[in-house]
C-alpha cells in the first residue's frame, strides 16, 4: 500500500498528493499497462478482418523479413 501524503491549503483542503518515487513509478507502469490493454480492446472491437498469425508469419518469411 502506498504511503500517501497530502499537500493541504490554509483551509485544510487537500490540494495535491506526494508519493515516494518508487510508488510513483509503479503507478505509472500500471497506468501504461492499463492504457495498452484498453488500446488492444478497442482494436479488437473495431477490427473486422484478422489474419491468422501463421499466415502473417509465412508472408514475412517469404519476404525475408523474418
Amino acid at each position: 500500500m502506498a504511503k500517501v501524503r497530502y499537500i493541504i491549503d490554509e483551509k485544510g483542503k487537500k490540494k495535491a498528493v506526494l508519493l515516494d518515487i518508487k510508488e510513483y513509478q509503479q503507478v505509472m507502469r500500471r497506468l501504461e499497462d492499463l492504457e495498452d490493454a484498453l488500446d488492444l480492446d478497442i482494436a479488437v472491437r473495431e477490427t473486422r478482418n484478422f489474419k491468422d498469425y501463421r499466415v502473417i508469419r509465412e508472408e514475412l518469411k517469404k519476404e525475408g523479413r523474418l
